[in-house]
């Protein structure tokens, strides 16, 4: 396996949150969450925090193998 490029996986981690942000914030006003009751909201917050969670812990994953696997010089 050839090594990947650090900034790559650095802006592929950032775009990846800054997609999902996107699409849960559209489902929140799309779905008319704003209007619903704070049970819901906080659902749906807990949600995204673990959706957004689960992209970052994989982000920072493949950024340390990218630094781990990095050549020297």
């Amino acid at each position: 396996m050839r090594p990947v490029s650090l900034r790559r996986e650095v802006v592929g981690l950032v775009l990846a949150v800054v997609a999902l942000d996107a699409v849960f914030v559209a489902i929140y006003f799309l779905a008319g969450l704003h209007h619903a009751s704070s049970q819901i909201k906080v659902a749906f917050t807990t949600l995204w925090t673990l959706a957004t969670l689960g992209v970052v812990i994989r982000g920072l994953s493949r950024v340390r193998r990218a630094r781990v696997h990095r050549p020297s010089a």
